[in-house]
């Protein structure tokens, strides 16, 4: 009984209160983002430390904010191969016996509940995709880790969406914070997590700016949280000292950004040319990732920095530690090196999340950007010699430039990067790359499949663009003029027991024809049931009415209804401000029905 009391008392709060609504919502996604984070990080460590540290002895390093890393003494490569297949047989027996759905790189997926799903994600999918990420990562398998983060927030969202009965719009909402809450913990990056949440769901720049609210509650929550557990430093340190100082190196950076966007073309385009080759396999779908993380493995007896989340070998390339790149390779330029690298995490990456492996692709997306960023200070370096010093700046900036283009989110992304490395040094190299690199790169080359190009083209808001006929019909046609009003000098119980026969939530007051307030159950029930006898409307009724005229279209109806959180509005004259009727929004929709038909019958068949 007191669980179903504060279930209602919760309700009772988010339907009164817009504010408080999100503010209860984004609470309870934080809290999950936070604690589903840290779990799920704990998971990736632990798997692995005892598989593909158990098997080769090869434990990938940590970047400066996370954990030392265990030093395995004379790895045996040659074993990664297995480490991979065994996590990719295991990732394939638990995705396609319990859910689907949970392979491959988890945002995306989440982008899909919002857009095609009325925010529905299955309550088991967040448990499995976290279960099946940690073998696939853990094992060595190339992938991230905020797909299955967010799909886990997300997930949350869709539940919070179906307890508390909200609207299907509200329940999508929900998961776009879901989606950055799980983001924004996992890489302690809660300002930028929070703007991914309206961000990532479009291709073409759109926002979903309703998201916004609640991302900001919920997502610095879920930070607190993991940092708690995980510490608060950054997750690449606070090493980086450079300064912008040169705007002659703004150049540079234009350049790089128009190679991070060729760069992300093909590693898009690789991507889904290896997923649309292992759906065409005629094997058991289980055995796909088997497979796919066995070659990715191969790939990694040779260069391992593309095992697992790449982070360490970054913090390597952010610390100028280049030499400890490419060891197995000693021999090979280093500008050689760092390219194929790059080459080899696109393919890798593409073969364990594209065959069906369950990890992300914002991790690889990163450090596939920040190993272009070090190959072109080689390069830079090599023919002007000291003039961007270090390799940190062009690393950093290749990192946000790059999944700027593929992840289409050229605004998160640079606020993410710059909480994750610590420095807002490099805003304007990054806002410079980032720009180009999103248009070089153009939507169709998107790593989420899922994105639609703008708030009109999804089917989640389709029905608010789909309103042509809406401002051809007037209010004048669809109001009732049957209202019952009520006086400035009737009583407070008057009203009180009008509302009750009649279940009005609100009665207009009219005094010599014109509209003159209203009052409201809320109104009411703040006078003492003693005083609602001696009390007259006129002292507790709103003046400011809010209203809609005759000639104003169904549109503007809506619109005002809609911005004003009420369900129906007074009609009043424009000269004289008379009361002619009221028109509620059941009013609109069958006005509406009632055209569509019209037109339905007026067409030739």
């Amino acid at each position: 009984m007191a669980s179903t009391g504060l279930g209602s008392r919760i309700n009772g709060i988010i339907q009164r209160n817009y504010l408080a609504k999100w503010t209860v919502i984004g609470l309870f996604i934080g809290i999950i983002a936070g604690v589903g984070a840290t779990i799920f990080y704990l998971m990736i460590q632990f798997a692995t430390n005892s598989i593909l540290g158990g098997i080769t002895g090869f434990y990938p390093p940590n970047p400066a904010g996370e954990s030392v890393a265990t030093v395995g003494l004379n790895p045996n490569f040659w074993l990664v191969p297995i480490s991979t297949a065994l996590g990719g047989l295991a990732t394939g027996l638990i995705v396609y016996k319990f859910a689907p759905e949970a392979e491959g790189h988890g945002t995306d997926e989440a982008i899909a509940a919002f857009h095609r799903k009325d925010g529905k994600i299955r309550r088991r999918i967040p448990i499995v995709k976290a279960i099946a990420s940690a073998f696939t990562i853990g094992s060595g398998g190339s992938g991230g880790r905020e797909g299955p983060t967010a799909q886990i927030a997300a997930g949350f969202g869709s539940y919070v969406g179906d307890a508390l009965k909200l609207a299907v719009k509200d329940r999508r909402i929900a998961v776009a914070v879901g989606i950055g809450a799980g983001i924004g913990s996992i890489f302690k990056s809660p300002f930028g997590g929070a703007m991914l949440s309206g961000e990532i769901l479009y291709s073409g720049g759109d926002f979903e700016t309703e998201a916004l609210i609640p991302a900001f509650i919920a997502s610095p929550i879920g930070y607190v949280i993991f940092a708690s557990v995980t510490g608060f430093t950054p997750i690449f340190g606070n090493s980086v000292s450079y300064v912008f100082s040169q705007p002659a190196n703004l150049v540079f950076y234009l350049m790089l950004g128009v190679v991070c966007g060729l760069v992300g073309r093909v590693w898009t385009t690789s991507f889904y040319a290896t997923r649309k080759a292992f759906s065409s396999l005629k094997i058991p779908n289980f055995m796909k990732p088997v497979i796919g993380l066995a070659v990715s493995g191969v790939i990694g007896v040779f260069f391992p920095e593309v095992l697992g989340l790449g982070y360490g070998f970054l913090q390597y390339l952010i610390d100028g530690r280049l030499s400890l790149i490419g060891t197995h390779f000693v021999a090979a330029p280093i500008l050689v090196v760092l390219i194929l690298v790059v080459v080899f995490k696109i393919l890798a990456t593409s073969l364990t999340v594209g065959s069906g492996g369950s990890a992300g692709v914002f991790a690889p997306s990163l450090v596939i950007g920040g190993f272009v960023g070090a190959a072109f200070w080689v390069v830079l370096n090599s023919v002007l010699p000291g003039v961007i010093p270090v390799p940190a700046p062009l690393v950093i900036v290749g990192m946000v430039a790059l999944f700027g283009g593929v992840g289409r989110v050229p605004i998160a992304v640079i606020l993410m990067v710059s909480e994750m490395t610590g420095t807002l040094a490099l805003l304007a190299p990054a806002m410079i790359a980032v720009v180009v690199s999103y248009f070089v790169t153009g939507p169709r080359f998107t790593i989420y499949r899922n994105q639609v190009a703008k708030r009109s083209d999804s089917p989640a808001h389709r029905g608010e663009y789909n309103v042509p006929l809406m401002t051809k019909l007037f209010v004048s046609d669809s109001m009732r003029h049957d209202v019952f009003t009520l006086s400035p000098t009737d009583t407070v119980a008057a009203g009180y027991q009008a509302m009750l026969d009649k279940g009005f939530r609100g009665i207009p007051i009219v005094e010599a024809e014109k509209a003159v307030g209203v009052v409201t159950m809320s109104d009411v029930l703040r006078i003492p049931r003693e005083q609602m006898g001696n009390t007259p409307l006129k002292d507790i009724m709103t003046q400011n009415l809010l209203v809609v005229y005759p000639d104003e279209t169904l549109l503007v109806a809506l619109d005002r209804m809609t911005n004003h959180g009420v369900g129906r509005l007074p009609v009043v004259s424009r000269d004289a401000g008379n009361l002619v009727g009221i028109i509620s929004r059941t009013d609109i929709i069958r006005a509406y029905n009632r055209a569509i038909e019209l037109l339905a019958k007026s067409e030739p068949t």
